[in-house]
């Protein structure tokens, strides 16, 4: 809230983290052998641990000692910059086993499984990192002086909408030197008139326009690429009084009835096989399931 307590969020945080990350580490030891030894994979669990540790450093500190919350703060701080790669380096290793082993339908529904868990974990962890870091790191961003941490009283959806776009339309003209147009209808019933604003983590909803762009824009660019005409992408947005939708639709050929039940499995992509970028810090990889940048070939 407005009035938040850094010692109430010390408190929780020291109970809450240390029990949230347990399971998930716990979760990760059960994945196939032939995976836990891909480096990737090992890599991201050594994250998980070296975290845990840190957290439960705190475990027996006093709250009523301001320099142990400053340190849980810095500490915090850290670990959210070290998970800052998690779901890349998670990717590459699904990627690593895939091509030394194959995939066989038991194996893929077992890692089907963890991925849905293990990401939706990563959220919830990360809500809690970001939430306290931001509220009591000592910085505020004075371009959104009215956010509560990550979270905009007043999300403007259509402006994160169109900056989504603007993002994935950059890609796609370096990549194809061109890209589709956006189309994008706005219904506010709650508010006529009213420009449509919800609370919500606007880097959330970014994230999530930002992938269906990419995707949208692929699918529209290949398939009328013979023609070089490339159809808008339309955009539908309606608030209610209940709710938020927001439809996206594209003019790029489809997919067939016997692949709909891939679309959301994690071993499956229609992008070319990504290409692995090596530094001393992590081994990064271009986002699974994206429209490749050039030099992601």
């Amino acid at each position: 809230s407005e009035n938040a307590c850094e010692k109430t969020s010390f408190m929780f945080l020291r109970q809450e983290l240390p029990v949230r990350l347990a399971n998930i580490m716990k979760e990760i030891s059960l994945l196939p052998d032939n995976l836990l030894r891909t480096p990737s994979v090992q890599l991201v669990q050594s994250w998980y641990v070296q975290s845990l540790q840190e957290i439960l450093d705190f475990k027996d500190k006093s709250s009523e000692d301001s320099g142990a919350i400053h340190s849980f703060t810095d500490t915090v701080i850290k670990i959210r910059n070290r998970h800052n790669d998690v779901i890349p380096t998670m990717a590459q290793g699904v990627i690593e086993y895939k091509e030394s082993f194959g995939i066989d339908p038991v194996t893929s529904q077992n890692v089907q499984y963890f991925l849905d868990r293990f990401y939706m974990s990563r959220i919830s962890i990360r809500m809690l990192l970001n939430q306290h870091s931001l509220l009591f790191g000592g910085k505020i961003n004075p371009a959104h002086p009215k956010h509560i941490g990550s979270i905009d009283p007043s999300c403007n959806v259509v402006g994160v909408i169109r900056d989504g776009y603007e993002s994935a339309k950059s890609l796609c003209d370096l990549y194809y030197m061109s890209s589709p147009e956006l189309v994008l209808e706005e219904l506010n019933i709650k508010s006529p008139g009213q420009p449509m604003q919800v609370v919500y983590v606007p880097s959330h909803l970014y994230h999530m326009v930002f992938e269906l762009f990419k995707n949208a824009m692929r699918a529209t660019m290949e398939h009328n690429a013979d023609r070089c005409i490339y159809p808008p992408i339309h955009v539908h947005v309606t608030l209610g009084n209940e709710d938020l939708t927001v439809k996206m639709s594209d003019r790029g050929g489809g997919v067939p009835m016997r692949k709909i039940d891939r679309l959301f499995n994690y071993m499956y992509s229609t992008a070319p096989r990504p290409r692995v970028e090596t530094s001393r810090a992590t081994p990064l990889v271009c986002k699974y399931f994206i429209l490749c940048h050039p030099e992601c070939e």
